[in-house]
């Protein structure tokens, strides 16, 4: 009896990233929904301070209106616990895009995690993964399976939009106001007059942005996602995606599987300077694994760093 052969190891190891990845993805968007709830981080404009990790997080301010306190006391307790820890967690962030890039945007920014679904929903229904692309993406899959294309996934894809809108508003609303007096408003519609505006204008808008321009706010309007580019360009030693140029002829095999299933619409076997907005997905190496997996030289692209990942780009100039 013919039994089908196991995937090669190299695409293995690419299916273990993605199924890791998205339960990355999963997990951090339950915490960025649960985090309020708990007081592990959110500021409440109702009681005048923050919470961190359960505790009352205070600048010092109330202590220095009543006089309890100086100028220079208020001052340096103002500098410790406030600019000191939000410093260092915008270190730890660029530090970590400086050498390994936009890992955040990819594996965990619950906003990235939005557009990849809606992008699927999208291409079912029109054929395009934004409304913004110039034409249809292969109906072809990198697995050899075909998509079919049908506008009653319309269905689904303005309704979940709509549900990543307002869970997102809701959310957000939390992270300043008690949680547990949002969700009691909102289940039993006692909402505030400012809570419905808030969450009716945070859910119009967001929808608008998921709908309509998902790649351009992470492209161009997000500060996270921005600042770690810049951090991930400066560093040549960065990790980024190498393409091994010398077996360029085995692309002429493939449709360009790679440039099709980028969430950010980009062209992975372009130099750096063109894959500013690279998330670290890895869903373009995902897909050239799976079109090479029968190929015994194995795909063209993997992750490079360090004195490969200058090798790689010097290879671009020299062609």
């Amino acid at each position: 009896m013919h039994t089908a052969s196991p995937p090669p190891a190299f695409l293995v190891r690419q299916q273990q990233r993605q199924t890791l990845r998205l339960l990355c993805q999963i997990g951090f968007f339950v915490l960025f929904c649960i985090a309020p709830v708990f007081n592990l981080l959110r500021y409440d404009l109702e009681a005048g301070h923050a919470w961190l990790l359960g505790f009352a997080w205070h600048a010092g301010l109330d202590a220095f209106s009543r006089g309890e306190a100086g100028a220079l006391e208020t001052g340096v307790r103002i500098v410790l616990q406030v600019f000191l820890p939000i410093l260092g967690a915008g270190l730890l962030l660029i530090g970590a895009a400086w050498r390994w890039g936009r890992l955040y945007c990819g594996w965990l920014c619950p906003h990235f995690s939005a557009v990849e679904t809606i992008n699927q929903l999208m291409r079912r229904a029109t054929g395009k993964y934004s409304l913004w692309d110039a034409k249809p993406a292969p109906a072809r899959q990198p697995n050899g399976q075909t998509v079919r294309y049908d506008a009653r996934w319309w269905l689904l894809t303005v309704p979940l939009a709509v549900a990543f809108a307002l869970c997102w508003a809701v959310v957000l609303l939390t992270y300043l106001l008690p949680p547990f007096e949002i969700y009691h408003n909102l289940f039993h519609a006692s909402l505030t007059r400012n809570q419905q505006v808030f969450i009716g204008a945070g859910t119009l808008v967001l929808s608008l942005e998921f709908l309509f321009a998902r790649h351009l706010f992470c492209r161009y309007a997000c500060a996270v996602g921005l600042f770690q580019s810049l951090a991930w360009m400066a560093n040549k030693d960065a990790l980024v995606v190498g393409f091994t140029r010398p077996r360029a002829a085995d692309c002429a095999q493939c449709y360009s599987a790679c440039d099709h299933v980028c969430p950010m619409r980009l062209k992975p076997r372009n130099i750096k300077q063109l894959m500013f907005a690279c998330t670290q997905c890895g869903q373009c190496m995902h897909a050239c694994a799976t079109t090479q997996a029968h190929n015994p030289a194995g795909p063209l692209l993997q992750w490079v760093s360090d004195e490969a990942a200058r090798q790689n780009e010097a290879g671009f100039k020299g062609r």
